[in-house]
């Protein structure tokens, strides 16, 4: 059946609390990455901006330029720390996120010298390794989290960062293809549809919701995107961190294609493993065979079409 995990996998999901030390922050990745692989599992995931604060005020300050690939280690430490991590530990390395910067033309002099710097776009990117260290994947958070809820929180993340225009998907050699979002993109089912009937076995979000929307829609989501499409999904969090400016909600979890969750975390720093296997997928699919059911003829297929799609070699 296609869309299978070939063979069963033991993945990590490191939900960790990231400070203003970037360097730090890195070293503490690193070493969980390493107490993930020592504990058996071969696909590890790091939260969103994980590499730093997360907020507005900060993803200029942290960001790295990561095109052209690959960059030097000057223009994108983080890039070259995830690399690390994954040939050092022997897993795929599901990097979080980390603040990208593009630097996308010279500003002209009159321009160059109002602004004072040249022209570029930010992104929430992340960075997906292979066992060796090797680049696998790039995704760049395709919805922008801008939510004004009265009482509850604002954050408008389009004020500094540009959307990502793709759908991601990586093939992991020997178990097969993965979807990738981060955080926000996990409320639009598209990206995981497109995944799914592109072959995925599982949609993998490294997300940072917060303590007013993580109560509420964490979890009914991770599970809604597993039961949708009858795949696996896995979503890492942040730790919270209760002085910071914003608040993760934490909670990292791992959903199977029933929806049934496999293992969450609480809110402070922790990892998260879950064993996952092939025959539920199928035993699912059998079961309630929507795959099969669709009315195409009624409702058009999203993975057809005009959608941009991109998988990652």
């Amino acid at each position: 059946m296609a869309g299978l995990l070939k063979k069963p996998v033991k993945i990590a999901l490191v939900q960790l609390a990231s400070g203003s030390d970037k360097a730090a922050n890195l070293k503490h990745a690193r070493e969980k990455v390493l107490e993930a692989a020592s504990s058996g599992a071969e696909i590890v995931v790091l939260p969103e901006c994980f590499n730093s604060p997360y907020g507005t005020q900060y993803f200029p300050k942290y960001a790295e330029q990561l095109l052209p690939s690959p960059p030097s280690e000057e223009q994108a430490p983080s890039f070259y720390a995830l690399a690390a991590m994954a040939r050092d530990a022997g897993v795929f390395l599901i990097g979080g996120s980390i603040p990208e910067r593009e630097v996308v033309g010279k500003a002209g002099t009159e321009e160059k010298e109002k602004e004072g710097k040249e022209k570029e776009k930010l992104y929430n990117t992340s960075l997906v390794f292979g066992r060796k260290g090797e680049l696998l994947a790039t995704h760049r958070k395709v919805h922008l989290f801008d939510i004004d809820i009265p009482g509850g929180i604002t954050f408008m993340e389009s004020e500094v960062l540009s959307p990502g225009n793709k759908v991601t998907i990586v093939d992991f050699e020997g178990y097969g293809k993965v979807g990738l979002g981060i955080c926000y993109d996990v409320r639009f089912p598209e990206l995981a549809m497109v995944a799914a009937r592109k072959g995925a076995w599982g949609v993998f979000y490294p997300g940072a919701f917060n303590t007013t929307t993580g109560p509420l829609h964490w979890r009914l989501l991770g599970q809604s995107r597993a039961v949708d499409n009858q795949v696996y999904v896995a979503m890492c969090s942040p730790a919270r961190d209760e002085s910071a400016s914003y608040r993760a909600w934490g909670h990292s979890l791992v959903a199977d294609p029933m929806g049934k969750v496999l293992g969450e975390a609480g809110e402070g720093e922790e990892i998260i493993y879950a064993e996952l296997d092939g025959a539920e997928i199928e035993k699912t699919r059998k079961g309630i065979p929507v795959s099969e059911q669709r009315r195409f003829e009624v409702y058009p297929d999203v993975s057809k079409g005009a959608v941009k799609y991109e998988e990652d070699p």
